[in-house]
């Protein structure tokens, strides 16, 4: 399975002044493939996960001189570790501290040696550390597989250059229209884990997928367990339960069916958001850049990291989804906007940590209110989604209109097409705003 990050860890083998390497991001959106699949480019791989193996923390018990700890860990595992032909994995690393802290002195003292990191729970990991060492280790964000991947694991690299070769304005011809948006039907209903791609890839079965998709939300519910000193669990599963049903809307925790208080479902949302489970999509006044300059934190809305998993919380009914052409039917939970909103983050720079934004109009009297706002070099972006190929675009003009935008978008079912300062961009085709505008 190919994945866009695969490149970015390519760069990073390549460059001759590379930090070690933490890769971050929510559990199983493959991190650790991703890893294993760069060491086959190596001479010698030395993995070192530190869920599997509790004994290996104890060799970072005292001294984290890079030297000591490559001769302990060479003698434990019987592997040589050799500067410039071994790549060192530490995999897990937020259940060993310790081996976080070591990641800055490897940075000084073995510039030569490649190693990466990778981890889920990191930040919680982080607040035990009295220094990461600024500037000293380089981060990598990962999330599940984007269309773009999909397509690419589907081996439909033709339709991909299509999609990556249209421009904003003109339309792709039908046909190869609505084979993509059959493609992005599918995509959107099993997610982009890569268990669960890579199930769909050898047995085209959805009702497999989903099956798989059901065990892993049973995994990460059992994971909350691991928050049980910092918030009750009970809390955090009404928490991440609100999450799917008051997606596409300003989340509110007093609609969460709970007798806990607002302090404590917040406390529930922080540790989900950190996790990398959940995301927020924050309001901005969006008069300027960066966006997250004039955000008010008291505004907000939130998805789950994945479609698949979002869509099996809500019990959305295959027959429907697969019988019925009127998408906005089957289009319950906001999947579009979600699917949207992930698309968006997938696209960004993985060497940051993005952030997503919405707007809406201030005052009383207005409903006017923008899905995403985005920044595009200098510009920023308004952008609409609609489920299906109606409904009006008030909100998208009063934007345009209020903050003198070039453009606009709307994102939905309809073809590529531009009219006055909307431009018409398809669901599948988000990778395109980031590259094309």
């Amino acid at each position: 399975m190919i994945r866009k990050i695969e490149k970015n860890l390519i760069k990073w083998k390549n460059n001759n002044k590379r930090k070690p390497l933490l890769i971050r991001g929510a559990r199983q959106v493959g991190k650790t493939y991703s890893v294993r699949k760069l060491g086959e480019t190596f001479n010698k791989f030395l993995e070192v996960n530190f869920e599997e193996d509790e004994n290996i923390k104890k060799l970072f018990n005292d001294s984290l001189t890079p030297f000591l700890l490559c001769e302990k860990l060479s003698a434990y595992y019987n592997k040589e570790i050799i500067p410039g032909k071994t790549l060192l994995f530490f995999d897990e690393i937020q259940n060993c501290p310790r081996a976080i802290s070591s990641l800055r002195f490897f940075y000084e003292k073995m510039p030569k040696l490649h190693i990466i990191a990778t981890g889920s729970l990191l930040e919680f990991a982080f607040e035990k550390i009295p220094s990461m060492g600024v500037g000293r280790i380089k981060s990598l964000f990962m999330y599940p597989l984007s269309f773009n991947e999909f397509l690419t694991v589907l081996n439909e690299d033709k339709l991909l250059n299509i999609i990556k070769n249209s421009k904003l304005e003109k339309s792709i011809d039908e046909p190869l229209h609505k084979k993509i948006i059959n493609i992005y039907k599918t995509f959107q209903l099993i997610g982009g884990l890569p268990e669960v791609v890579d199930s769909y890839i050898k047995e085209k079965n959805i009702v497999k997928c989903f099956e798989i998709l059901d065990d892993l939300l049973i995994t990460f519910k059992d994971d909350f367990a691991k928050y049980k000193k910092r918030v009750n669990v009970s809390r955090i599963l009404e928490v991440f339960n609100s999450v799917a049903i008051q997606a596409g809307e300003k989340f509110k925790y007093s609609k969460i069916d709970s007798l806990a208080s607002p302090n404590a479902l917040k406390d529930s949302l922080d540790l989900l958001e950190k996790s990398g489970i959940i995301y927020k999509i924050t309001h901005s006044s969006a008069n300027g850049i960066p966006l997250g300059a004039e955000v008010n934190n008291k505004k907000f809305k939130v998805i789950l990291f994945d479609t698949g998993l979002h869509q099996r919380m809500l019990g959305i009914n295959i027959q429907n989804y697969i019988a019925l052409d009127n998408f906005e039917a089957i289009n319950k939970g906001a999947m579009a906007e979600i699917f949207a909103g992930l698309e968006i983050l997938k696209y960004s720079d993985r060497n940051l940590f993005n952030k997503l934004y919405y707007w809406h109009k201030e005052a009383k009297s207005s409903n006017a209110e923008i899905d995403y706002v985005v920044q595009v070099d200098e510009k920023i972006i308004p952008i609409e989604v609609k489920s299906g190929k109606t409904g009006t675009l008030k909100s998208l003009h009063s934007f345009i209109n209020s903050h003198k935008s070039i453009f606009g978008l709307k994102i939905s079912l309809d073809n590529f097409t531009k009219y006055d300062k909307i431009i018409s961009v398809p669901l599948y085709a988000i990778n395109n705003i980031f590259y094309k505008t």
